[in-house]
């Protein structure tokens, strides 16, 4: 039984696994995203969130997924170029996968067994966000709606500097 999201294991662009244990520790927020999706400026906001926090223990997992209207088109390659080029990011990308169904990947099988949204357990659309603790456990789920600045509060809660933000 899955119990912490270091059980896990995704896969990285290349196709070569990548423990979840690599970000035992951290305060994480574990997003799905696309590339050609009216909230894809949220990246903008996602790689604000992680410049500002990262030294203190806190990662961004981008995890692109193509099946809301087919939104995350493309290879590897041209996703990451898109985000390098249009929206700076440098936080961990993994390999595009599948949220909802019978596909849908163990770790996002996990994360909605943790946390409902709009929707229920299903994923409701690209950008919805899970914020895991040190310790692997699912704190809160955030819509796809929600902007990353909304989250700031929490995370600093979880990073443990409550009351510091802007």
């Amino acid at each position: 039984m899955m119990t912490s999201i270091y059980d896990f294991t995704v896969r990285a662009q290349d196709g070569q696994p990548v423990s979840l244990k690599n970000y035992s520790g951290k305060v994480l927020l574990v997003v799905n995203t696309a590339t050609g999706c009216g909230l894809t400026p949220q990246y903008k906001g996602l790689q604000e969130l992680y410049d500002r926090y990262q030294d203190q223990g806190f990662e961004v997992l981008d995890f692109p997924c193509n099946q809301f209207l087919g939104q995350a088109p493309g290879t590897a390659e041209e996703i990451n170029s898109f985000c390098s080029l249009n929206y700076q990011t440098s936080f961990p990308r993994f390999a595009k996968i599948k949220v909802n169904g019978k596909e849908a990947d163990p770790l996002y099988t996990w994360l909605k067994s943790q946390a409902s949204g709009p929707l229920g357990k299903a994923i409701e659309w690209n950008f919805a966000k899970f914020l895991i603790d040190r310790q692997g456990q699912v704190i809160q789920r955030f819509s796809a709606k929600t902007e990353p600045k909304e989250l700031e509060e929490e995370i600093l809660v979880q990073i443990g500097k409550p009351n510091q933000s802007k």
